[in-house]
C-alpha cells in the first residue's frame, strides 16, 4: 500500500500571516487568494469568530516540511 493521501499543512510558500489559508488552498487545489477572501468574508459576517478560528488553526495545523 502507498501513502497517497493528502495531509493538511500550513504552507511555507503561500503564506501571508501563518500559512493556514495557503495550506488550505494547496490541499483543495484552488488559489489561496480565494480561500483568503472567503475566510475574510466569513470573519466579518461572524463578528471576528473567523479570526479566533484562524489562530487556533495556526496552532493546531502542522507546518509543511
Amino acid at each position: 500500500m502507498s501513502d497517497d493521501y493528502k495531509k493538511l499543512t500550513r504552507s511555507k510558500s503561500n503564506r501571508m500571516v501563518c500559512g493556514v489559508c495557503g495550506g488550505i488552498g494547496e490541499y483543495l487545489n484552488i488559489d489561496p487568494t480565494i480561500v483568503r477572501i472567503i475566510w475574510l468574508l466569513c470573519s466579518l459576517a461572524s463578528l471576528g469568530t473567523g479570526a479566533i478560528v484562524y489562530l487556533i488553526a495556526a496552532i493546531v495545523v502542522p507546518e509543511e516540511v
